[in-house]
């Protein structure tokens, strides 16, 4: 699998509501390097899950293009892994089984290393033979992150992959994100609504505006890791990406800076 960057070149896409046409994107043009972490934000139905969609090759678009190295992007594949907000395993089937679900024909040995190597990877040890319903929610996308990087794919998709968690344990997935980054170099974009998470695991915050979604700004992070959430910068740089949501209101939040 190529270690590649990806390029979309004015992506458009619309759907069909009621027999009318509804842009969703338009003229979306964005690069991103092999290793980074995006964060994408915007309004609620702005299209940034529908980027996710059509990178991961789940969904077509109208016009533009879709680039990993010289690969167009048209279908799924294995270079591509996706955990959405719901962690989605199969109820009927263990962690391991969840976990294996994806990977190719493959020696029966070599198979059960990949597996385990990557429950470790997660921090879900002694849990490889237990069912998803006796998992916590937070436990329970470990697993689905496991399951999404067995194949080693060169970009991993995140769609709201925390939302439906409690705060803390929200914070703890951030930390452990960012770990599973950090060693495994791949690849990471990230689709929330929370910006204090865009801020804390991005490299470049994408933002969007509302539909059809365009990109208004790339907002690099210049900020140390590990990030502090109550220092100075990162209150600027929040306050920065509020104002491309109200700048047409007085309703922007104020920060004692």
């Amino acid at each position: 699998m190529g270690k590649s960057t990806l390029n979309i070149k004015h992506l458009n896409k619309s759907f069909k509501v009621n027999n009318e046409k509804v842009d969703i994107l338009s003229d979306i043009n964005l690069e991103i390097k092999q290793g980074e972490f995006i964060s994408i934000v915007g309004h609620s139905g702005c299209g940034k899950s529908t980027i996710l969609k059509i990178i991961a090759g789940l969904l077509n678009y109208d016009s533009g293009s879709v680039m990993i190295g010289e690969k167009s992007i048209r279908e799924p594949d294995i270079d591509r892994g996706m955990v959405f907000q719901e962690h989605r395993l199969f109820p009927w089937l263990t962690i391991r089984e969840n976990v294996a679900i994806g990977l190719s024909k493959m020696d029966k040995d070599e198979k059960e290393k990949i597996v385990i190597d990557h429950i470790e990877l997660v921090k879900l040890n002694g849990f490889e033979d237990a069912y998803p319903h006796q998992l916590s929610g937070g436990m329970s996308q470990r697993a689905a992150i496991a399951r999404a990087l067995v194949n080693s794919p060169s970009i991993l998709l995140l769609d709201e992959p925390f939302g439906a968690l409690d705060a803390l344990t929200r914070i703890l997935m951030q930390q452990e994100i960012l770990r599973i980054w950090e060693k495994e170099k791949t690849t990471m974009i990230l689709v929330t609504h929370d910006i204090d998470e865009a801020i804390y695991l991005g490299d470049r915050i994408v933002v969007m505006s509302s539909r059809p979604g365009t990109i208004e700004a790339i907002l690099p992070v210049e900020l140390p890791r590990p990030r502090d959430r109550g220092s100075a910068d990162f209150a600027v740089l929040k306050k920065k990406i509020y104002s491309y949501f109200f700048k047409d209101s007085e309703l922007l939040p104020e920060y004692s800076i």
